[in-house]
């Protein structure tokens, strides 16, 4: 154990315990990491992670030695993990006997959390912050968790013991398969729930394959609430002619309101959007303009304020030796119906599309808290020295049982492009399904996890 790993083990005894509803014991403590694997022996951040024991089937802590470990790693990036209680999928985990621990990867929550205010007092110029958020992609977030893994159980007699388990939903799961890549001999088994993610070197095929995929939700959005396509038309006309503030200071443009179609692909996104279209022109007919009430209301639905990792770090989670340069944006500047400024000229009858899980150079403009890595922004998006995230050679051979629940209309992860990588990784098993989207660990979770676990005894009948 080197002499950083030793400081972090030192603070096993630094815990906080306490007993929650439905019987849980958790544990928070905090891991502290190098910010560069790399130099070992330089700065350190701090890594926040919350066990969550279920003591029905642990009543002595000795007992909790004999618990598998499995580790959620979230979606994102840049999201963290809050306190779950014993309901959604965690339940259906505790039952089965694991104990699970909660990651908040690193820059997010209390892993020294990352955003334009809580950057360290060294790092100021956009090509300082640059080179600092480099150090926050799967591949340190994996080493996190290797560095976590030999601290909690790189003691145990058996080299089986030494080992965990992995859940990873979304980017988790493009995490998962950097674990796979580079540190199989530290996994059990992994799970993957709508994060098969694609290997190539950069963004475009990827939005290249999700933009129709969002065209065809806005379809079925415009087809449910036809209405909309009117109303929608109105209040982006409305926001192309005036200037319209949200509560902390951002600016409600067109091309921000169109971010609203994020939400396509969560179960009841639709809804949820047609939602804020009503409002917003329900406030115009009665007030010629939108109410605070309503601009809280889409203030809320867009989080990047509060997680700006996600938008810096998000094209830059595809890239191994090649520039994402805005991909996003030249992908959609194909379609002529994601722009308002090319439908504005069309019949009323024409609608105008909502954008999907996209990251676009004016966020930087429009989000408050986005403006102070603007620059920064701008030399991520062109840098093409991005190292590797996967090793396919490794991935190929991979003895590791990789158990996976795939969703067919997935507006995130591209079915086609997750069938390619299943392919190219040994030992995968998936269930597939158009039953769910992207957030089916949440919405169906008991189902989710009994198929995972029945995928993962490798029963062939």
């Amino acid at each position: 154990m080197s002499d950083i790993q030793a400081q972090a083990a030192n603070l096993i005894s630094d815990l906080e315990t306490y007993t929650v509803k439905d019987g849980l014991k958790i544990e928070e403590r905090f891991f502290y990491v190098p910010l560069d694997h790399s130099k070992p022996e330089g700065s350190t951040i701090r890594i926040f992670a919350r066990r969550s024991v279920p003591k029905d089937k642990a009543a002595k802590p000795k007992d909790e030695e004999k618990l598998p470990y499995v580790v959620y790693l979230q979606g994102g990036p840049g999201f963290e993990v809050g306190l779950r209680g014993n309901s959604g999928f965690a339940a259906e985990l505790y039952k089965k006997g694991y104990q699970v621990l909660w990651l908040d990867q690193r820059g997010t929550g209390l892993s020294t959390p990352l955003s334009p205010e809580t950057l360290p007092e060294n790092v100021k110029t956009d090509e300082e912050i640059a080179a600092y958020l480099r150090h926050f992609r799967a591949d340190s977030i994996v080493k996190d968790c290797e560095f976590i893994r030999k601290i909690l159980l790189g003691d145990r007699t058996e080299s089986a013991d030494q080992k965990w388990t992995i859940i990873g939903q979304s980017f988790g799961g493009f995490c998962s398969l950097t674990y796979l890549s580079f540190y199989p001999e530290g996994l059990k088994e992994v799970f993957l729930t709508g994060g098969l993610a694609p290997l190539g070197n950069g963004p475009d095929p990827v939005y290249e394959a999700l933009a129709p995929r969002v065209i065809k939700r806005n379809q079925i959005y415009y087809e449910k609430y036809p209405a909309d396509v009117k109303r929608v038309r109105f209040i982006m006309g409305h926001l192309a002619s005036h200037t319209v503030k949200t509560p902390n200071g951002g600016h409600l443009t067109p091309r921000r309101f169109q971010q609203l179609g994020l939400e396509f692909g969560m179960q009841g996104g639709i809804d949820s959007v047609h939602q804020l279209v009503l409002r917003s022109s329900n406030d115009l007919e009665l007030f010629k303009k939108i109410s605070y009430k309503t601009l809280q209301s889409i203030e809320q639905a867009q989080s990047l304020d509060g997680n700006a990792l996600y938008a810096i770090l998000h094209e830059a989670i595809y890239c191994q030796g090649q520039a994402s340069n805005w991909s996003a944006l030249r992908v959609t500047q194909r379609y002529s119906q994601f722009s308002w400024e090319a439908v504005q000229s069309l019949e009323d009858t024409e609608p105008v599309y909502f954008t999907g899980e996209m990251i676009f150079p004016h966020m930087f403009d429009d989000y408050a808290n986005l403006r102070p890595w603007k620059g920064a922004a701008e030399i991520l998006a062109k840098d093409a020295s991005w190292g590797p995230l996967y090793d396919l050679d490794v991935l190929a051979k991979n003895e590791v049982k990789v158990s996976a629940v795939t969703y067919f209309n997935d507006i995130y992860v591209d079915f086609n492009l997750a069938q390619d990588t299943a392919t190219k990784v040994g030992n995968v098993e998936q269930y597939i399904t158009n039953q769910l989207v992207h957030d089916g660990i949440r919405q169906d979770a008991v189902d989710v996890i009994k198929r995972l676990l029945s995928i993962s005894k490798r029963e062939i009948d």
